[in-house]
């Protein structure tokens, strides 16, 4: 006769060989033998307590798994969650029984829920327990009498999913809806959530759970049994499911726990151990994770399209007449488009276009069964029936139809008829960027830079005012713009090089076949070509400085263009995500299109406006002035503000200005903080002697107090006299923010008079602060030196991986090779930091010669280390 003991040896040893052969593998189908596993365990346990009564013959009892558990899916480190199931009353020694079967899995490192209930007891939920419903519905007799828990099953049914099927089904979509608000699209997401994100195994639970309470379904294959899927769907649900589950597995095992966030520490290990290798340019994490993308999206799509199918279903009635008539061969079902019949596409193949195109126009979605009508016959779209006029008219009127909850390109995209329509596209389906810029897998996010574009001048315009929506508004012929919205990213499928290069000739090709003009391919080519320019820019270069805007005026040639390629610029940008599209952004690429505007359309750069305004800003800062020796002062200190100050600085700005030169008087510096709207940011102006290494003596001092610095202006005055300007976050503890300010103050001074050794003060800020690697810095730290952008300095671009005292670590390089900073752009917003240095050497001249290029770069490179 077995002891407890070794009933509990046997699961630890075999469950320890399983996890090995799984990750050696070898082990198919984990999650169902696992099951067995603790299924095999409960019972010899039971055994074992029923030799030696703990409970009495007159208790009939009954252990029942839930949730996970009851489902069969146990991945690695999954709960077990077990409901001790009792007849007329819960025995006086049934604390110790279940002790007995639930301390032995504890002490093997499981984690255990349990709880016990009556048959008697009546089935009854409280208005929020949607977890004990679904839990319930999983329910699954392991060990005891199987008669005690098929009484309770026919209660529970009985007395709870059968009256109350409806409610219960609308409050699983409610609770569904509001995780994936709370938890996001995990298909789309950097570090998805494996289990609750939209994409994830509760997309198909919930799947299941409906149908359960509808059919009383008993496991998956009975979806297709039941006809709510077709045996493709069946086929690509158990891939799927079974690819994810694999992950999640891989997951645990690192983890050493249940963890369902996929976070970046572990996808190219997981990548590793599934045996990914580098192809087509591609790195082994981006291979895997385009692949668990297409199986996420899949559940995603499948979930949308069983659940919210249900959703309207339940809210049109059978009898509701249709708002108006489809096209011919198509029909309104309650609330959703499908066809007269499969004959119908047969004798018109252009219905598989025709009906996104109805969906668009008439806003409602397909059905169900027209979608897999479109996925199964998709192969009727010749090549002579998509290059026709009418089948491209019928989709540029899907490309062009204003946005709605079932995006038709979506619709198509998931059936496959987008890709059938435009071959080359199938190159970046499900194709990953890794890093923490783009969001979105490149094909997913060129349809959203299209209906981003199609929100401009709409109730939820993203775009942070209303330029975009009155150009677009004003648009005579949109079909440019929205076919290089649908393309901009093509060349991305291509081996190495440059993607907006390689897109243009791909996107030549795809409208040629299509039958569209010249005019129309070469305004297409140029918006794909140049879709990168006014962002890289801007955000690289001094807006202010009127040599970029020519650089940028020169690319674009007319003014109609320039407003397209403004357009495409801000919805990429939003489609990238809130890294690329923020506030600061929107002020640098805006900035920068009415600068290049103004040039397109005046010839020049409106230099007599110029002077105008800056004679008004003269006249408004002396009306500032209220005192009669303030006005001298103002007056005195005119002369010596630069062109580019007096052009770009605001009158009250030049006035705390002039009062901060007045308040350093003969000192080192004088410095104003200023708290912002924003209250995870302040503005610091430093008003300072000019010297050389100051803008790095200032960057070292924010260091070594925990202060980053997200964008800083320099502006010079003509009497030795520098105005920087930072925009930083504030010092870490902010109940001493005044504190720590004052104490930063003396730094400075302290750094300025050479009493403070700032390099080692900020080399052992590095030490404490400095994270490790991320698994996405994958490319190099890389140097760039420009002296074609500017006449009169030489621009140094640094491309690296933030971290603390990286601008330091710079700025301190250029000083010991004696350049001079006179404007830095710090685009610490997106994921591979680009800091870019205007500068000169220490006798005002640019730097253009190979061989101090080259010192330059080797320079600041062994200076990040």
């Amino acid at each position: 006769m077995e002891t407890r003991e070794q009933v509990s040896d046997r699961l630890r040893e075999k469950r320890e060989a399983l996890i090995q052969d799984f990750l050696a593998g070898a082990v198919p189908d984990f999650l169902p033998r696992q099951t067995r596993l603790l299924d095999d365990y409960l019972r010899g346990i039971c055994r074992v307590l029923d030799d030696r009564p703990a409970l009495s013959p007159r208790d009939p009892y009954a252990i029942v798994a839930l949730g996970g558990y009851g489902r069969g899916e146990m991945c690695v480190h999954s709960d077990v969650d077990l409901l001790f199931l009792f007849d007329s009353a819960i025995p006086e020694n049934a604390v110790d029984f279940i002790r007995a079967v639930v301390y032995p899995l504890w002490d093997l490192g499981l984690y255990v829920s349990h709880n016990a209930r009556i048959l008697a007891e009546p089935v009854e939920l409280p208005d929020d327990a949607v977890s004990s419903l679904t839990a319930l519905l999983d329910a699954r007799f392991v060990a005891g009498v199987p008669s005690l828990f098929a009484a309770f099953k026919e209660k529970f049914r009985t007395e709870l999913v059968e009256p109350r099927s409806e409610t219960l089904i609308d409050w699983l979509i409610g609770t569904n809806r509001d995780r994936h608000d709370h938890f996001g699209d995990s298909s789309y997401l950097l570090e998805p959530n494996l289990k609750e994100g939209q994409g994830g195994l509760r997309d198909y639970h919930t799947l299941m759970w409906v149908a359960r309470i509808q059919r009383d379904l008993k496991e998956s294959r009975d979806l297709e049994f039941y006809g709510c899927l077709s045996h493709e769907e069946y086929r690509e649900l158990d891939r799927a499911l079974g690819f994810i589950w694999m992950v999640r597995n891989h997951l645990h095992y690192l983890a050493g726990k249940k963890h369902d966030r996929f976070g970046f520490e572990y996808q190219k290990r997981v990548a590793d151990l599934l045996g990914y290798v580098e192809k087509e340019g591609q790195q082994p994490v981006e291979w895997f994770l385009g692949r668990l993308q297409e199986e996420m999206s899949f559940l995603k799509d499948l979930h949308l399209m069983f659940v919210y199918e249900l959703e309207i279903l339940r809210q049109i009635p059978e009898t509701e007449t249709p708002p108006a008539a489809p096209a011919e061969g198509l029909q309104i079902h309650r609330g959703m488009l499908r066809f007269d019949s499969p004959q119908a596409v047969l004798n018109a193949p252009d219905l598989l276009m025709r009906i996104f195109e109805e969906s668009g126009r008439m806003k409602l979605p397909l059905g169900i069964e027209a979608k897999r009508l479109v996925k199964n016959m998709r192969r009727y779209l010749t090549d002579s029936v998509r290059s026709s006029p009418d089948v491209v008219a019928l989709f540029e009127n899907i490309l062009s139809a204003p946005p709605f909850r079932f995006t038709p390109l979506n619709e198509m995209l998931w059936t496959g008829l987008l890709t059938r329509f435009i071959p080359q596209l199938e190159a970046i389906r499900h194709r990953i960027q890794y890093d923490q810029y783009h969001l979105h897998p490149v094909d997913k996010h060129s349809l959203k830079v299209v209906r981003a574009l199609k929100m401009f001048g709409g109730p939820s315009d993203p775009s942070r005012g209303r330029l975009c929506g009155e150009l677009y508004a004003a648009m005579p012929d949109r079909r440019p713009l929205l076919w290089a919205a649908l393309l901009h990213d093509i060349g991305k499928g291509e081996i190495g090089g440059d993607h907006a290069k390689k897109g243009p000739p791909i996107a030549a090709e795809i409208l040629r076949d299509l039958g569209y003009g010249e005019d129309l391919i070469e305004t297409v080519s140029f918006l794909i070509r140049e879709h990168l320019l006014l962002a890289k820019t801007a955000t690289r270069r001094d807006i202010h400085d009127e040599e970029t805007a020519i650089f940028c005026a020169r690319r674009a040639q007319d003014p109609e263009r320039l407003k397209m390629l403004y357009l495409l610029t801000v919805a990429d940008s939003i489609a990238t995500g809130p890294k690329a599209w923020n506030d600061w952004s929107l002020s640098l690429i805006q900035g920068l299109y009415f600068y290049t505007l103004r040039l397109l359309e005046q010839g020049e750069l409106a230099s007599k406006e110029a002077v105008e305004r800056v004679e008004a800003k003269k006249t408004a800062l002396i009306r500032l002035m209220a005192a009669p020796g303030e006005r001298a002062a103002a007056q005195a200190a005119m002369p010596f503000m630069s062109p580019r100050y007096l052009l770009y600085a605001e009158p009250s700005d030049m006035l705390a200005h002039i009062n901060l030169h007045k308040l350093m008087g003969d000192g080192l510096f004088a410095w104003e903080i200023e708290k912002k709207p924003d209250p995870a940011t302040r503005t610091v102006t430093v008003c300072a002697r000019d010297k050389p290494g100051l803008f790095s003596k200032i960057s070292g001092v924010f260091t070594i107090n925990g202060i980053d610095i997200l964008n800083a202006q320099i502006y010079t005055w003509r009497n030795n006299v520098a105005l920087d300007i930072f925009r930083v976050t504030p010092p870490p503890d902010p109940i001493f923010e005044v504190d720590k300010w004052e104490k930063a103050e003396g730094h400075l001074r302290d750094a300025i008079d050479g009493r403070l050794d700032l390099g080692a003060e900020v080399k052992e800020r590095i030490g404490e602060r400095r994270p490790p690697r991320s698994p996405l810095h994958h490319r190099p730290t890389k140097v760039v030196i420009d002296n074609r952008s500017s006449s009169y300095f030489t621009i140094v671009e640094v491309f690296a991986y933030d971290f603390t005292g990286l601008l330091f670590l710079i700025t301190e390089a250029l000083f010991r090779l004696e350049l001079d900073v006179w404007l830095a752009k710090i685009a610490t917003q997106v994921d591979q930091v680009v800091d870019v240095f205007y500068v000169r050497d220490f006798n005002g001249q640019k730097v253009d010669d190979p061989e101090t290029e080259a010192t330059i770069r080797r320079t600041i490179i062994d200076a990040i280390g």
